[in-house]
């Protein structure tokens, strides 16, 4: 069969048929996925370029592209209205925080700045990433936005690395929410990571090579039913208190503080600061150090430590953290019910800790097999059908699929 024919009229190569090269391309469909994230252990370390060990799951976000001839990205989420930026004009809008369109913007802003002639393109997205769920709906959806502008606009420029800072960037500065950066670079990355944030501009990431599907467990996500709403000021004073601590030190974050100068000086820091400043500094030194003890395990084949790690990590974020109950609520304490659920139903097996930020959303649980289905249903009977979410790790991080 002889070759295609192929002309070029006015600089533009065309095809049989008069269809130029332009409208095929924005002819074609193209197709990305992203997955969800869990928060194994390090709860509210990022923030303080603490440790974190985090992995995707196989619950993903998913976009089928078609470029567009004019400068609009237009997203249409499945069961959301759609939303439309122009890339003319990416600067910050006040009245678009804490919305999609925020996010949108923020992403395509910080590939602008690195360099990248962007385009227009139509993107119909579809999510089994709950929304609140505590698998972080948000990072996956900026991931996929960074992913879909890398690949088709960037040459592939970005790393996985920068694509999860890009989407933090777009989530601090656009959105208004001051997030950590795990979220994103566990979607980003994929797979079971361990992310050393000393330095959060090239933080370390390393794969750790586990294989929970075999371990005899199965880690489950329990939605407690609380809702995220109105609950900023209560994430924010987290990272604001802890770098209230760190200040007192003359550093910026818990990180760079002496952890047996802190315990020196306990007193005056607490005149400074004030009680539960102080606990989510303990929190953190804690956590940290907990971190690298369950990497450890993990490599070691200590399924066992690792678990004793994981509850260690659920009283020190209900103790020391404290964000599990609204400040001021009473009647409805639904994080504090779920996992008080789950140690219940584990009577004295496996492990449970709170999921993410807290105060609303999930409670991470690792179940073990023979136990699932009575557990899953002790569960639901009292947090409602379908709120038990088993998952499973997901190797590959934001990926295009065609």
């Amino acid at each position: 069969m002889p070759p295609a024919r192929k002309c070029t009229i006015m600089g533009k190569t065309t095809c049989p048929g008069g269809r130029g090269t332009e409208e095929l391309a924005m002819q074609t469909i193209y197709r990305f996925s992203t997955p969800g994230r869990t928060e194994i252990s390090g709860n509210h370390t990022d923030h303080q370029h603490g440790c974190v060990l985090a992995a995707a799951v196989d619950l993903e976000t998913t976009a089928e592209v078609t470029l567009r001839p004019d400068p609009i990205i237009r997203v249409a989420s499945e069961g959301y209205a759609p939303v439309e930026i122009d890339l003319n004009d990416l600067s910050v809008h006040e009245a678009e925080k804490n919305t999609t369109a925020a996010l949108v913007r923020g992403v395509a802003a910080a590939f602008v700045q690195r360099g990248c002639q962007l385009r227009g393109f139509d993107a119909a997205v579809r999510s089994t990433v709950l929304p609140g769920s505590g698998l972080s709906s948000s990072a996956a959806f900026e991931v996929l936005i960074g992913t879909i502008c890398n690949e088709l606009f960037f040459d592939r420029k970005c790393s996985a690395v920068e694509i999860a800072q890009i989407g933090q960037y777009a989530e601090n500065v656009y959105f208004g929410k001051p997030c950590g950066l795990m979220d994103q670079m566990a979607s980003s990355v994929g797979g079971l990571v361990f992310i050393d944030f000393a330095d959060p501009q090239t933080p370390l990431v390393e794969r750790v090579e586990f294989d929970f599907a075999h371990c005899g467990y199965t880690p489950c996500i329990l939605d407690s039913g609380a809702d995220h709403a109105d609950l900023t000021d209560e994430y924010a004073a987290i990272p604001q208190e802890m770098r209230s601590v760190a200040r007192c030190f003359g550093k910026e974050v818990l990180r760079e503080v002496n952890e047996a100068e802190f315990y020196a000086q306990l007193k005056q820091v607490r005149e400074q600061t004030g009680d539960r400043a102080v606990l989510r500094a303990m929190h953190f030194f804690d956590e940290n150090r907990r971190v690298l003890e369950q990497v450890q395990a993990l490599k070691n084949g200590d399924f066992e430590g690792f678990l004793a790690g994981v509850r260690d990590s659920g009283r020190s974020s209900w103790m020391l953290l404290q964000n599990i109950i609204p400040l001021g609520s009473t009647a409805h304490q639904q994080m504090a019910l779920a996992q008080a659920l789950c140690e219940k139903l584990l009577d004295g097996r496996g492990a449970c800790r709170v999921h993410g930020g807290g105060f609303a959303g999930t409670i991470l649980a690792f179940v073990p097999d023979e136990m699932l289905g009575q557990f899953r249903s002790g569960a639901e009977a009292v947090l409602g059908a379908g709120s038990c979410h088993m998952l499973s790790i997901r190797q590959t991080g934001g990926t295009r699929l065609g």
